[in-house]
């Protein structure tokens, strides 16, 4: 059986742990909130109205194309697809081709930076498997004008930061849904965490410091890892009725 990406592949070893995706997912709800092409998800109301719960649907797309098999996946990033037209034929507009590359991005840079943040530093082959993973996902979605390889991607994604956020009125609301739907202490954690892992530009618009006060947490938090205690720290991140979808992210 073909899978997708391969057993051996780091990538099954990024979003395989739970803790390392809701860090994926913590930076990637920072830069999406800057990002110009926002508003196309306040057209459905989906976001403002239930972040969490568009979090882990969009885990569930992300863990069935990464641990299926080929056709599964390409069944999966089809559907995307069309979900995707559907919105596009509601509103009567059309999504841009950079604003699907810059979803792409922020996969790619979270998904290795939340890695290297908990475990170890990737090799500059890991990190093009992660590149290519996402590139596949791409192309199949037919989006025009992705790189061809890691090191383009690095110079894309840069350029990306500069032209595709800022700082908006949907900005401002999402983070306000944030602390609604998490509570003052999760939502703390929350920007804690973002801090860890966003790019310099990501930082700068959001007025975040260079420090995060978890950062002298990560170490003790590794230690509770390895004592299999981190199941418990991971759900006093998320409310009790995610519960259920917490334990689900690691991956046996």
């Amino acid at each position: 059986m073909e899978f997708f990406v391969d057993k051996q592949s780091v990538v099954r070893r990024i979003w395989g742990k739970g803790d390392t995706v809701l860090f994926i997912f913590a930076g990637a709800s920072a830069e999406f909130a800057l990002n110009k092409a926002v508003d196309w998800l306040y057209f459905t109301g989906r976001l403002p109205a239930d972040p969490l719960g568009r979090l882990f649907s969009t885990i569930g797309y992300a863990k069935l194309i990464v641990f299926s098999e080929k056709q599964a996946a390409h069944r999966a990033i089809d559907k995307m697809r069309d979900i995707h037209s559907a919105v596009e034929a509601n509103r009567g507009d059309t999504i841009p081709d950079w604003a699907y590359r810059d979803v792409l991005f922020m996969l790619i840079h979270y998904s290795i930076a939340s890695y290297e943040l908990l475990e170890k530093k990737l090799t500059a082959e890991e990190k093009e498997e992660v590149f290519n993973v996402f590139y596949r996902v791409g192309d199949r979605m037919g989006i025009a004008g992705l790189p061809r390889n890691y090191n383009e991607w690095v110079v894309m994604q840069q350029q990306h930061l500069e032209n595709d956020l800022q700082y908006s009125h949907y900005t401002k609301d999402l983070f306000k849904q944030y602390r609604k739907h998490l509570g003052p202490l999760r939502y703390k954690i929350l920007l804690e965490g973002q801090k860890l892992v966003v790019p310099k530009r990501v930082r700068e618009l959001l007025k975040f410091g260079k420090l995060s006060l978890m950062s002298v947490l990560i170490p003790a938090y590794k230690i509770a890892r390895g004592l299999k205690l981190d199941w418990f720290l991971k759900s006093m991140i998320l409310p009790k009725k995610y519960k259920k979808q917490v334990k689900a992210l690691d991956v046996a």
